[in-house]
């Protein structure tokens, strides 16, 4: 079954260069202006939140949970998320390191599009088939699953989101914050 798939969008950027504006025209995604009409139950995923999108999480799509992708601008990203996280109840999550193949960001660790984040979350929650069917309408959609495969296949075969938050490190070059 098809998880639910919605945007906030905040319109930061270029609408004819957005991805959710172009998914939602291909009814991949609904898009949302307004946050009345957001999903009730749910993920939302939000980069600056901390606590990673994992296997914990499924549960919350079996009982028809939506996943909603926040769309803004990252150049506004602090204040689009606490304008955002003030007026959802929507579970904040962020997702695993992954490289960015949209034109804007390309190479870029974790800089993905609203459409990129969506499509990771979908093949996370083991649904693949929906992943690719939401990347099919962007010309490096299919790159961008190329470029992740094998960050992609680890983190979805992780057991935990402590196992799929080490995992990053066998990818990726990053330093590791520690509290004194």
């Amino acid at each position: 079954m098809d998880i639910p798939v919605h945007a906030i969008w905040l319109a930061q950027d270029d609408p004819k260069k957005n991805t959710a504006v172009r998914a939602s025209k291909d009814d991949l995604l609904r898009l949302h202006k307004d946050f009345r009409r957001l999903p009730k139950k749910g993920i939302i995923l939000e980069p600056l939140c901390g606590k990673v999108l994992g296997p914990e999480d499924r549960e919350i799509f079996d009982t028809h949970g939506a996943l909603v992708g926040l769309d803004c601008s990252w150049a506004q990203i602090e204040d689009s998320v606490e304008h955002v996280m003030r007026r959802t109840r929507l579970q904040p999550r962020m997702l695993p390191l992954l490289l960015a193949a949209n034109p804007v960001n390309w190479g870029k660790p974790g800089k993905l599009s609203t459409v990129e984040a969506l499509a990771a979350s979908l093949y996370l929650l083991g649904r693949v088939d929906q992943c690719r069917e939401l990347l099919s309408k962007f010309r490096w959609g299919e790159r961008f699953l190329e470029l992740n495969k094998e960050p992609l296949e680890a983190y979805a075969e992780a057991k935990s989101s402590a196992e799929l938050v080490s995992l990053q490190f066998e990818f990726f070059d990053i330093e590791v914050e520690q509290d004194e």
